[in-house]
């Protein structure tokens, strides 16, 4: 899935999202924003990797898919406890089959994509000292990604939108993807061509993301 693609509409309820993409893309800011305004609870993926992982990607050597699955299988657990009131966690779910695993324990979860340039995301991990991922596993992390299917219940969005426009663009785009008894065309995903329908007017600047 690509930002011109329609987004599958996530179901009525509860709000149950994981913000994914490469590291750098914003997923901690940008979920932790999400959570405040869906006010529900929010977690950060990384928080779920082990010390084995953390020295691993600190050591600059790619996770391979025996690390990620307890990983992956812990966030989804989060997610599924989170399910009938809500939650946002960050996770990167570079792979359609890690997003399985998170549908697997969380059947309703949906994705927001953050998507963009590869050398805006090198610029953004330079400048992020003391974190654990290096900007040498940027361009890995971007040829192990596979953007959303037109199956898998997403969106994708420019990250780099401030985060106050992506959270407003989150809102509208699926406030217009939720069945509506007027008929009514699909709703175009957020992009800097239409970012502007959703915005606020005083909409801050992204800060250092990850």
């Amino acid at each position: 899935m690509n930002p011109a693609q329609d987004p599958v509409a996530p179901p009525p309820g509860a709000a149950l999202l994981v913000v994914m993409g490469v590291t750098g893309s914003g997923k901690t800011t940008v979920g932790a924003a999400l959570s405040q305004r869906l006010r529900v609870p929010f977690a950060d993926a990384d928080d779920f990797h082990s010390e084995a992982n953390i020295a691993k990607m600190s050591d600059g050597i790619p996770l391979d898919d025996d690390d990620r699955l307890p990983w992956l299988r812990a966030i989804g657990a989060w997610l599924a406890g989170h399910a009938a009131t809500g939650g946002v966690a960050s996770c990167s779910a570079l792979k359609r089959g890690y997003r399985d695993i998170l549908r697997e324990a969380a059947p309703t979860v949906t994705f927001v994509h953050l998507h963009g340039d590869m050398d805006a995301v090198r610029r953004r991990v330079a400048g992020r000292p003391g974190h654990f991922m290096p900007a040498s596993l940027v361009e890995s992390q971007f040829k192990t990604l596979e953007p959303l299917e037109p199956d898998e219940r997403g969106i994708v969005l420019d990250f780099a939108m401030s985060v106050d426009e992506l959270v407003d663009a989150y809102l509208t785009t699926t406030a217009r993807t939720r069945p509506d008894p007027s008929p009514a065309g699909p709703a175009a995903p957020a992009t800097p061509e239409n970012r502007d329908r959703g915005a606020g007017e005083d909409a801050g600047e992204a800060g250092s993301t990850r």
